[in-house]
């Protein structure tokens, strides 16, 4: 697994995900956010899962601080296969977050990209 963080500037934070998801390296890139947040006062967040796998065990998957942040994600976009598309709303808290989650199939990356940039 892994997770790379494609570009993080203008506010705009686009991170790869690939394999199966840590929660130490969930934690980096919560940690990324928190930075071009303080940067840039607010963040909109794209998430591109290639190969994706699930989440592995151990680490405290449980820990929801990160919520604390919500107030500054203007929105976040997953681009991922269909099949993890309920699991991931899920993980994400769509439902309890007040900014929007939407996600895309890997063929509409651009749609995604750009309904991340719409106001």
């Amino acid at each position: 697994m892994s997770i790379e963080i494609v570009s993080n500037s203008g506010g705009m934070l686009t991170a790869r995900i690939t394999g199966k998801l840590a929660q130490s390296e969930l934690a980096a890139l919560q940690e990324s956010a928190v930075g071009s947040i303080r940067q840039h006062g607010h963040v909109r967040i794209l998430i591109i899962t290639e190969d994706f796998q699930g989440w592995q065990q151990g680490g405290d998957w449980s820990d929801v601080s990160f919520m604390e942040n919500d107030p500054y994600i203007e929105k976040m976009a997953i681009v991922g296969e269909k099949e993890w598309e309920e699991l991931a709303l899920i993980f994400t808290a769509q439902t309890m977050r007040k900014f929007p989650i939407e996600y895309f199939q890997p063929a509409d990356l651009v749609q995604a990209r750009d309904w991340l940039m719409a106001e």
